[in-house]
């Protein structure tokens, strides 16, 4: 049999005719043809018709009606060509059989109409596009010509996310269907349409629910597990993937040629998601003659046409078209492929909707023609990533390929593969005819039903009676059994086991009190509707009420609790089997049926219970023959849906949307949530309708990892935010929509009772009434899903809710209090359990929570995150979802505390995840039989279980009763306290146990429990009392930071205040500004050289000027000291890159909150990264924020702070903040008590000496007894030894000094490891200063180390830590943990100080009020160290701040008044100011270059003054343009004269003339032209030797231009730049991807290109940058979109010339700047410097520097864009080398 294709093909004459025709069809034909090739030729003419009756009868029929082809005007006679070519045929319908089917596709030109294809029900898919590969034989490529390869790059397309798998196949079928009205008009290519669906798995019944007759192939499921077996199938979901049909293919024999090769080189690249290939190496398969053979060397893969790729918290699915000219396989016979696999699978899509599809899959596998082979290992690799085409010297090994054991693969309708997927009872013919007696017969039908049903775990319970269950569930081959002796334990861990699989266990039990045993699972399992089966044996009804031995009634034992009971006759054979089976099948349907639950089938059985042969008839099986024949259940349960709708329904449910859409405070509140696809759905939802969200611990949502730029609102601190009376009575809630029956947080059940919305939504799948305070106005019994489907159909417009903001703005505000004050408890809490474990959750984990305490502090306390690392989502660049869920369960039926290990070890097992379970202690010991179920360790992951050991019930010391009963009582009857061992308890059970008592030693066990993977318990020893205070601590707090949040948003609304805008904008700024200070000294600084000059001594720094658009100013100062990391010169470049960007930039009322807020406004508003600033320009910007807010509210930076009016302040006596004077000792001691005894008589309560000044630390120690003496011990006295001493040296000054009562000594030596034992030993107190200098990119983790009490004071530095923010985090810190906060200036202006002030002012405060929160008396004032004030001898201001000795305090004190009143109303002192500057213009110019006669157009700007003799010049990447260096060249243009080009292609500059479609056949700009015009361009410019900075495709012209033209060129920096490609055919390949890659930039434009450009694994980083958005804006501004094309490829790294020898000869200085994620070119950079040989020796011996690295820290490629500063300051530095080299 075979089959031909007819084709009329119209060839074309001219090129760009819009009207090439070519038609083929798929007929059936006479076998006498089918192996006659003939060709008819005949001329014809457009328009033509093509006249059927000419063509045999059987032709006619399939063609049906005459086709007209339409065109413009008649066209020249053409050639059509009829051509017959053999095709193999797979079925024809039986009117067809002498007949064969061929195949019928249209393709068109460059220009088609709209394309319509049918599938074709008979004909086999189209053939798939082969591409050689995936190895890459560099020998092969290196003898073909460049018009012999081809590399296509593939086009994805991600589509929004899906609420279920048929909306997303759907969703690409209507993406194909827009690809075909405007077709490609490329002759090949590949495009994938991607779209995120629900996570549940689907893959394996996917596979099962195709037809048997199925046309397309391959076919195939592949698991993701990692230890599979047939019976893990049947036992939990599958992860895997499914696949459907062959876009592409690679095949490789290693006997030699296949009769496929081609001489083109066909490769496949892609720079968006990577794309995978399954497959099998040492294979060689033929699907023409559909064979199969082991062939080492030999290897076969293909891309399916449609793919489901199920990885652990998200599912992709994806279709690839790929297509590859009219002679192989092109576009229209992809789209006829795609349709014929489209339409299969969308057939049978909605029954993987079914419930528990083991009979499906049971059945399909054994029905299938299968070879069963363990040893075959299925392999998938990315076919696509980079490497595979870029790097040939290190091509794929195909080796190497990840693979799977578990598969099923069908190749053709011949050849099907499979690998622990079937057991030999997969194939049985089911049958009791051979069993021994009746009762074994009945056991065993009932076993096998229950199998059938998708029943397939069993928890047995030992027992005499139950012994045919037993035995008959422990026989069956595919069933999965468990046994345990506490029939309670087992029947909970029966009900885990539901709650992760979603799928009943059976739970088999002998007769009397063991049956009674189930009754607590029983409950938990009703009240939760949790489906469970219980199989209860009974004694017969002879030996009821008889007192026969373990016999009770057991009739309806379980009451109310069970949705269905039957108690089964005494097996006989005189009643039929079908009984048994048809009864099974009901109970069942009760079980899995809304609302869901457990069922009791009771089964008494006579003796013999063992298999001693007994008679029975056969005819009781009458009836059975069908069902044993096949793996069916004998009774099927079928919904049918109601297609029509119900009026009064649809009239109330478009009542609801409109009342929906019309809420202004809608809260969308989610209880327990127990299914993955569920959660999906409600995420979808909670996206839709842009509500604030209150998502329980069980949702599955309060632990989720989301990406930031989503936007959901997630009120994860609404519990503790109400606490909060004031936030009680403003939160006011009009519609809720409730999902999931309980939530956990009473205070927010009380919340709504209290104020009960118009509008109450209840939505769950059960018809039970779960409403507590009798609120619900609509109570909807839907399927989430199906009421999240009508939702997502309705249309919400997205309103911009003041109140929402508000919610957002208090939430973060309470969150942020709430994680401070966890981590800076040093000891080991049980909210900070909750936290860590929070963190450590990855979707391959699942948490289940026990009752009591631990599942209330995990919904108050765990933590969500928005930064996290996905592989899949962060690859989907549109998917517009970028998330993580995490399963939690938990017993909340009925609340218990019995049988919780049992449930985590059940759950553990169907959920098919590594569980954490965290348990209380009374939990644990009243299910420890469950640790007898835990060490058996079948078919599941390890388990952590985290148990809380508090030696009794925590939870009651929160309730009321804790305040008003006897502690004995409460001790004994509530705490239940113990003293049992829970590590003995684990040693008798074999069972890891790890006692913990600290942070670390908590977190250390965690991380070894994973790495172990095995089950561990892990007791955290905690107590009643601290729990308790810990608890009532946070609440406190956490109200205090509701009531300041609220406080700061009801002034953003009183009336005058600024308009509100979505983020609470207080305005814009209009501009910055900064001026130099000069401020002469009185003496030398501390810090200073003892042996300088006191005449030439000045303090240097900056003001900064912060003008808001209404005229506010605020005033910061800038004063580095030169001790430290900064100098001026750095400072000034960071101040001019600032003033830049921040233009324009917004600032909001709640940044004054200081816990985290700067940093993030740093990061989202300014884009850059907060650890780039220096710590004095992060101050004085901090500053000016705050000080431009108190101008806006008429109050100060104390006040803005402290969430206070100045009216709000508590007493006149807190207007002054006590100072500590400084004293720097010079001369002798008594000299130096005399200084000391006159700063007393000034006022001075407080003095810091300075020590280690002198030769020998006694000297030092002399110095304080005198000082002592003469001051007397009313007067506290400081030492400073700022890290001068040895540990022996202070061990010995502080000997000497025990008596002297100093207060503190700051840093007594070098090493900080040292300091602790320094106290231990010394008996001083000691002040943290230097050891906390570098601790402001996470303080709380640096501080963690010093919480011993000797340590009794930090000091603070804002200037030196980085800010107020910073500031404040430590200060807090110490204040937590009853240390000092001493903030001390570091010798700055009347602004600075003016500010310290403030700031020192606002600490103060913060103590009072938490010592009266705590109950404890307050201290006296803090005397901080802002003495430094007496070093000035002059200031910025013409008013200087006023610090003396306050009548009031008797004390020198700094007024908070006239702090305030200098910084607003400042009056500059003109004779300090040195210069000021502002923002400077940016010059733009277009210069014409004459080249060869051949006129370029090259677009500059410039910044920077043009008589510098430093010229920098600036080459921008691949579709960057010379505007995104303006901030940097700014930065330096202090420094240098600043020069960015826009290269050709790019912004207005035009190579030779302006592209146009004609461009590709324009002579190529290679780089060795475009070098030429830059030199040109820049001789116009300047005739000095310049510095080139260029990044990627500017870093390789700038590294060219570099070796060739060293006359013109005095340096370079090479930004993730590369010196070009070594190797021949590496260079090819690069230029053929290039090619394609510039056709599709020209043929489908510039955002279909950007989408995939920026998807690749090269932007991983900048996709994660918040301004991201906005770079793939600026880029698609360009206009030239075939200049881009023609710089894309004329500029491309295979046609540039290797610079890699050029390189050993360089001799001009190198910067190589790399991105610290920037994998790939961190490599590239590090053998470039290799080349240049770093180790060469210059002319005076010394080593050569002309090629340093750079690493940027926290970017990757585009390294400029995503750390600019710390960029600037590597390009600054390199300056000053290159003058200094170039000087030399």
């Amino acid at each position: 049999m075979g089959g031909f294709s007819i084709a009329f093909k119209k060839h074309q004459q001219n090129r760009r005719s819009p009207y090439p025709l070519e038609i083929r069809t798929s007929l059936p034909v006479s076998p006498s043809l089918s192996r006659r090739p003939c060709t008819v030729r005949r001329a014809v003419s457009a328009p033509f018709i093509f006249n059927l009756q000419s063509l045999p009868p059987a032709l006619q029929t399939l063609m049906g009606p005459p086709l007209t082809l339409s065109g413009a005007a008649a066209f020249p006679p053409r050639t059509l060509t009829l051509r017959y070519l053999a095709v193999p045929s797979l079925s024809l319908p039986h009117s067809l059989s002498n007949s064969l089917p061929l195949l019928c596709t249209a393709s068109f030109g460059s220009h088609r109409p709209t394309l319509h294809t049918h599938q074709m029900q008979n004909a086999e898919v189209a053939k798939a596009v082969r591409f050689d590969g995936p190895i890459i034989d560099v020998n092969a490529l290196s003898a073909i010509k460049d018009c012999e390869l081809v590399v296509e790059n593939c086009i994805t397309r991600t589509l929004p996310p899906a609420l279920t798998l048929e909306r997303g196949l759907q969703s690409i079928k209507e993406a194909v269907e827009e690809l075909k009205l405007d077709p490609p008009s490329s002759a090949s290519g590949v495009f994938r349409f991607s779209v995120m669906v629900p996570p549940g798995a689907k893959a394996l019944y996917w596979f099962c629910v195709q037809p048997e007759s199925s046309k397309v192939f391959p076919l195939f499921f592949m698991s993701k597990e990692e230890e599979p077996t047939y019976k893990t199938l049947y036992l939990n979901e599958t992860r895997g993937a499914f696949g459907i049909g062959a876009a592409a293919y690679f095949r490789c024999s290693s006997s030699g040629p296949t009769g496929e090769s081609t001489q083109i080189k066909r490769y496949l690249s892609n720079d968006s998601a990577l794309i995978k290939a399954y497959g099998f190496l040492d294979v060689n398969f033929n699907s023409e003659l559909s064979s199969m053979e082991h062939e080492a060397g030999s290897f076969y893969f293909f891309i399916p046409q449609i793919e489901l790729d199920e990885c652990e918290d998200v599912s992709i699915l994806s279709a690839t078209l790929a297509w590859s000219g009219p002679s192989s396989c092109p576009f229209e016979e992809a789209l006829i492929s795609f349709e014929s696999s489209s339409h299969q699978v969308i057939s049978y899509i909605q029954n993987t909707g079914e419930k528990f599809p083991v009979a499906h899959i049971q059945s399909t596998l054994g029905k299938l023609d299968v070879v069963e082979n363990t040893l075959i290992l299925m392999a998938h690799r990315d076919v696509t990533s980079p490497d595979a085409i870029n790097v040939l010297s290190d091509p794929m090994d195909l080796e190497e390929a990840s693979s799977s054991s578990q598969f099923i693969v069908r190749l053709s309708p011949k050849i099907t593969l499979s690998s622990n997927m079937l057991s030999q009872a997969t194939e049985r013919s089911y049958s009791v005819r051979d069993l021994t007696n009746i009762n074994a017969v009945w056991a065993s039908l009932i076993i096998e039903e229950c199998f059938r049903l998708g029943l397939t775990y069993f928890c047995i319970a030992p027992g005499s009676r139950s012994s045919p269950l037993a035995i008959a569930a422990a026989s069956h081959p595919l069933a999965t059994c468990i046994a345990c002796f506490d029939e309670r334990s087992l029947a909970f861990h029966a009900i885990g086991y539901a709650r992760g699989s979603r799928r009943p266990a059976v739970v088999i039990t002998t007769s009397g009190t063991a049956v009674s045993n189930l009754l607590p699972a029983v409950v938990e399992a009703s009240q939760d509707f949790m489906p469970l089966l219980l199989l209860t044996a009974d004694r017969p009804p002879e030996l009821q009420d008889v007192g026969a031995n373990q016999s009770m009634d057991q009739v309806n034992h379980f009451g109310s609790f069970v949705r269905y009971f039957f108690s089964f006759p005494v097996p006989s054979d005189l009643i039929p089997a079908r009984t048994v089976l048809t009864t099974l099948d009901s109970a069942v349907h009760w079980a899995t049926s809304a609302p869901g639950g457990p069922v009791h089938l009771n089964c008494p059985f006579r003796e013999p219970l063992d298999g001693r042969p007994e008679m029975w008839m056969r005819s009781c099986l009458n009836g059975l023959d069908f069902w044993m024949a096949n793996t069916e259940p004998f009774t099927k349960y079928i919904q049918v849906q109601h297609y029509h709708s119900n009026t009064d329904a649809t009239r109330q449910m478009e009542e609801i949307l409109k009342s929906i859409q019309a809420s202004d405070r809608g809260l969308l509140l989610l209880g327990a949530i127990h299914s993955e696809d569920d959660i999906w759905a409600v995420l979808l939802l909670a996206k839709h309708l842009c509500w604030p969200v209150v998502a329980d611990i069980l949702s599955g949502l309060r632990l989720r990892r989301l990406s930031s730029a989503e936007n959901i609102l997630f009120l994860d601190h609404l519990d503790h935010a109400l606490i909060s009376n004031s936030f009680q009575n403003w939160m006011q809630v009009d519609v809720v929509i409730q999902i999931g029956s309980k939530i956990t947080s009473k205070r927010v059940a009380q919340m709504l009772e209290n104020s009960p919305p118009r509008l109450y939504i209840m939505v769950d799948e059960h018809p039970c009434r779960h409403d507590p305070s009798h609120m619900m106005t609509h109570r909807i019994q839907s399927s989430i899903i199906g009421f999240v489907d009508v939702l997502l159909r309705g249309h919400f417009l997205y309103k911009s809710s003041t109140w929402s903001d508000y919610l957002q703005a208090l939430n973060n505000m309470v969150a942020r209090e709430l994680s401070f004050q966890i981590d800076a408890e040093h000891s080991l809490t049980e909210p900070q359990v909750a936290c860590v474990i929070s963190k450590t959750l990855s979707p391959a984990k699942a948490l289940f929570v026990g009752n009591g305490m631990v599942i209330r502090d995990m919904d108050m306390y765990g933590q969500s995150r928005t930064n996290f690392t996905d592989n899949v989502t962060s690859m989907l660049l549109n998917s517009r979802l970028q998330y993580q869920l995490i399963r939690i369960a938990g017993n909340r039926g009925a609340s218990g505390i019995d049988g919780l290990l049992s449930t985590a070890v059940g759950f553990a097992l169907g959920s098919n995840k590594q569980v954490v379970c965290l348990i209380g202690d009374v939990s644990f010991l009243h299910d420890t039989n469950g640790l007898a179920i835990l060490s058996q360790r079948a078919s599941r992951k390890p388990m952590t279980i985290i148990a809380i050991n508090n030696n009794g019930g925590a939870i009651f010391s929160l309730l009321p009763i804790a305040n008003n009963t006897d502690p004995q009582v409460l001790d004994k009857y509530f705490y239940t306290s113990h003293n049992i061992s829970i590590g003995e308890l684990c040693l008798a059970h074999g069972v890891k146990h790890v006692l913990v008592h600290t942070k670390k030693e908590f977190q250390d066990a965690l991380n070894k429990s994973d790495n172990e993977r095995m089950d561990c318990v892990i007791e955290v020893q905690s107590y009643i009392e601290a729990n308790a205070v810990t608890h009532s601590s946070l609440r406190t707090f956490a109200s205090q930071a509701a009531n300041d949040a609220l406080r700061i948003l009801m002034k953003v609304s009183a009336p005058g205040s600024v308009t509100l805008s979505p983020q609470f904008l207080v305005c814009e700024i209009l501009r910055v500004e900064f001026s130099m200070y000069r401020i002469p000294l009185v003496a030398p600084p501390t810090s200073a050289d003892p042996d300088c000059d006191c005449a030439t001594l000045y303090r240097e720094g900056f003001l900064l000027h912060l003008y808001l658009e209404d005229g506010i100013v605020g005033l910061g100062e800038i004063a580095p000291l030169e001790i430290h990391e900064e100098n001026l010169q750095d400072v000034e470049e960071q101040l001019r890159f600032l003033i830049h960007v921040m233009k324009g930039a917004k600032i909001n009322y709640m940044l004054p909150t200081l816990k985290g807020s700067f940093s993030s406004w740093i990061k989202s508003e300014l884009g850059i990264m907060p650890c780039s600033i220096f710590p004095s320009v992060r101050c004085g910007l901090e500053m000016a924020i705050l000080n431009a807010i108190a101008g806006k509210q008429d109050s100060n930076l104390s006040s803005v702070l402290s969430c206070h009016t100045n009216r709000d302040v508590v007493s006149k006596k807190s207007q002054g903040v006590k100072i500590c004077a400084l004293l720097d000792p010079h001369g002798t001691p008594e000299e130096v008590a005399q200084v000391a005894s006159m700063l007393v008589q000034e006022g001075f309560t407080a003095i810091k000496l300075k020590v280690a000044r002198q030769a020998d630390p006694i000297q030092d120690a002399i110095i304080i007894q005198e000082v002592r003496k003469k001051v007397g011990y009313k007067i506290q006295l400081r030492a400073d030894a700022n890290r001068k001493w040895t540990y022996e040296e202070a061990i010995r000054f502080s000997s000497s000094v025990k008596n002297c009562d100093l207060q503190y000594i700051e840093e007594p030596v070098q090493d900080e490891h040292d300091i602790i034992k320094f106290c231990e030993e010394s008996g001083l107190s000691v002040a943290l200063d230097e050891t906390i200098d570098n601790c402001r990119h996470n303080p709380l983790k640096t501080l963690a180390d010093y919480v011993h009490p000797g340590i009794i004071a930090v000091v603070l530095k804002p200037s030196v830590l980085g800010g107020f923010e910073t500031s404040a985090t430590v200060a807090w810190w110490a204040q937590h943990l009853e240390k000092m906060a001493v903030v001390s200036s570091t010798f700055e202006s009347g602004v600075g100080l003016s500010a310290h002030i403030l700031f020192s002012h606002y600490i103060d405060l913060h103590q009072a009020q938490l010592f009266k929160t705590r109950n404890h008396k307050v201290d006296p004032p803090i005397a901080h160290g802002l003495g430094t004030y007496q070093w000035l001898k002059d200031d910025v201001t013409t008013d200087p701040l006023k610090i003396s000795h306050h009548p009031n305090s008797e004390c020198v004190e700094a007024n908070i008044a006239d702090a305030s009143r200098l910084l607003q109303n400042f009056q500059v002192n003109d004779k300090v100011i040195v210069r000021k500057s502002t923002d400077e213009e940016v010059r733009r110019y277009n210069l014409m270059v004459n080249l060869k006669g051949k006129l370029y157009s090259i677009n500059a700007i410039e910044v920077g003054q043009e008589t510098q003799d430093n010229v920098l010049v600036f080459l921008h990447g691949f579709l960057g343009t010379c505007e995104e260096w303006i901030p940097i060249m700014k930065a330096i243009s202090g420094s240098a004269r600043c020069i960015s080009i826009n290269l050709p292609g790019h912004g207005n500059s035009v190579g030779q003339s302006r592209a146009t479609e004609e461009a590709a056949e324009k002579p190529r700009l290679p780089i060795e032209k475009i070098a030429d015009v830059l030199c040109n361009s820049l001789g116009q410019i300047t005739s000095k030797k310049i510095i080139l900075i260029g990044y990627s495709m500017g870093a390789r012209i700038s590294l060219y231009m570099t070796l060739k033209f060293t006359n013109k060129i005095k340096g370079a920096a090479i930004i993730s730049g590369s010196p070009g490609l070594k190797n021949a055919s590496a260079r090819k390949v690069r230029c053929a991807k290039d090619d394609n890659r510039a056709q599709i930039l020209i043929t489908y434009g510039l955002p279909v290109f950007l989408d995939s450009w920026y998807q690749g694994e090269l932007w991983k980083s900048l996709r994660s940058h918040p301004h991201f958005q906005k770079i793939v804006s600026s880029r698609l501004q360009h206009s030239d979109v075939h200049g881009l094309a023609k710089a894309l490829s004329d500029l491309s790294i295979g046609r540039q010339p290797s610079l890699w020898e050029d390189l050993k000869h360089c001799e001009t200085p190198l910067l190589l700047v790399v991105g610290e994620s920037d994998a790939k070119f961190k490599a590239i950079a590090r053998k470039m410097f290799d080349e240049i040989g770093h180790n060469r020796e210059v002319r005076d011996g010394s080593p050569d520097s002309s090629c340093k690295i750079v690493e940027v820290p926290g970017s990757g490629h585009a390294a400029h864009l995503e750390n600019p500063l710390a960029v600037a300051q590597a390009l600054r530095k390199f300056l000053t080398r290159v003058n200094k080299e170039f000087i030399d």
